[in-house]
């Protein structure tokens, strides 16, 4: 289990089930807890310093977001990922994510807006040359959450995350047979830009193409195994 992934410290106000939650989620999508893995309660306990109850609630929520999955008298285990999942994620993500990225266009804040300029301006000056495959799938999960918070739509916004979720953890998996995901990352200038500038049509032509071309690049990469 990575000690860099667990380093988090629990925020004032923030709930140890949430907490929890935050945590695991980011482990099984950075594969920390790897497809078919079981869910070693005492072990995390341990290393999250929290107590098994507001372990389990953070493990029915991610259950929820089929994350996890629970058997009778076997314990309860990370999700294994199947080809037959991309298609289904993408499917979902195709209709919502133009929505989303239109609607934040249309809809953002001046406030907002800044804050996605900032996030652009992060993209452009930082080399992700060296980055960890970690740590780039988790800067890519927070560019894509940023514009849906834009959106101003809490519960587009909700499912979205767990969907972009599903997703995140499918390009782990196969994350060795793809380019660096450097150039991936950089991808998001022109979304970020359409989305900052009020083109909402731009914003979701940019988003439809950026979903189809990871289900492309995602599928290929699943079939060469």
């Amino acid at each position: 289990m990575s000690q860099s992934t667990i380093a988090a410290t629990r925020q004032p106000g923030v709930s140890m089930a949430d907490f929890a939650y935050e945590q695991l989620c980011q482990m099984l999508l950075t594969l920390v807890i790897a497809p078919g893995d079981p869910i070693r309660e005492e072990a995390l306990m341990q290393e999250l310093n929290i107590g098994r109850t507001p372990l389990r609630e953070a493990l029915k929520r991610l259950e929820i977001d089929k994350l996890v999955v629970s058997y009778p008298k076997r314990g309860t285990f990370a999700t294994r990922v199947e080809i037959s999942d991309l298609g289904y994620i993408s499917e979902i993500r195709q209709g919502l994510e133009p929505m989303a990225a239109a609607r934040a266009a249309r809809t953002a804040t001046e406030a907002t807006r800044e804050q996605l300029r900032e996030l652009a301006r992060e993209i452009e000056e930082s080399d992700h040359s060296e980055s960890s495959t970690e740590q780039l799938l988790t800067f890519d999960s927070q560019v894509h959450r940023a514009i849906y918070s834009a959106c101003g739509n809490p519960h587009l916004e909700d499912s979205l995350v767990r969907y972009n979720n599903l997703g995140t953890r499918i390009w782990g998996t196969v994350a060795d047979k793809l380019p660096h995901l450097t150039e991936h990352i950089k991808e998001h200038l022109d979304l970020l830009d359409a989305v900052i500038e009020g083109d909402a049509e731009r914003a979701s032509k940019l988003s439809a193409e950026h979903v189809r071309a990871f289900e492309v690049a995602l599928r290929d990469a699943l079939m060469s195994y």
